[in-house]
C-alpha cells in the first residue's frame, strides 16, 4: 500500500504544484512509484480549477519535469486520507494544525524541516514577486527538501 503525501500552500498555484511536480519526478527516478502517491492542495480556494502560475511552469520546464496538477481546496477528509501533509511555510503549518480534525492520521509537518537550513526553512510565497527569480529559489528548496523527506521517510526516521 503506497504511502500518501500531500503538498499544501496557500493558494495551490505557485509552491506546492512545484513540491509536488519535484516530489513525483523524485519518486520516479528512485523507481519508487508503487510505494507514494502525492498531491497538492490549497488552503484557500481562491484558484480552484486552474493551472499552476506560468512561472512555476517555467522552471518547472527549464528542469524537464511535468505538472499535471490543477488547484484544488484541501478537504476535512484529507486529513484521514492522507500520511503526510507537508506544508510549505509555518502560516500554512498554523493553518492545518487549526484546521485538522479530531483523529486525523495524517502527519502535519513543515516540508522546509526536511534538509534545508534554518533560516530557509519556510518556504515564501512567491506570488506578488516578480519574475523567475523566486521560482527557482522554490524549485531548488523543493528539490532537496523532497529528496531529504523521502530519504527519511523510505528509513522510517519521521515521527
Amino acid at each position: 500500500m503506497p504511502q500518501n503525501v500531500l503538498i499544501v500552500c496557500v493558494g495551490n498555484i505557485c509552491r506546492s504544484p512545484i513540491a509536488e511536480a519535484v516530489m513525483r519526478d523524485k519518486i520516479a527516478r528512485a523507481g519508487l512509484q508503487e510505494d507514494w502517491y502525492v498531491e497538492s492542495a490549497a488552503i484557500e480556494g481562491w484558484h480552484c480549477g486552474s493551472r499552476p502560475d506560468e512561472r512555476a511552469l517555467r522552471v518547472l520546464d527549464e528542469h524537464n519535469i511535468e505538472c499535471s496538477s490543477v488547484a484544488r481546496q484541501l478537504q476535512p477528509e484529507d486529513f484521514q486520507r492522507f500520511d503526510y501533509i507537508l506544508a510549505m511555510d509555518r502560516s500554512n503549518l498554523a493553518s492545518l494544525k487549526h484546521l485538522a480534525p479530531k483523529g486525523g492520521r495524517a502527519k502535519l509537518l513543515l516540508l522546509g524541516d526536511f534538509g534545508l537550513k534554518p533560516d530557509e526553512r519556510s518556504i515564501e510565497d512567491p506570488y506578488y514577486l516578480m519574475g523567475l527569480a523566486p521560482f527557482k529559489k522554490i524549485y531548488e528548496q523543493c528539490t532537496i527538501a523532497c529528496e531529504k523527506f523521502l530519504k527519511q521517510a523510505q528509513m522510517n526516521e519521521i515521527w
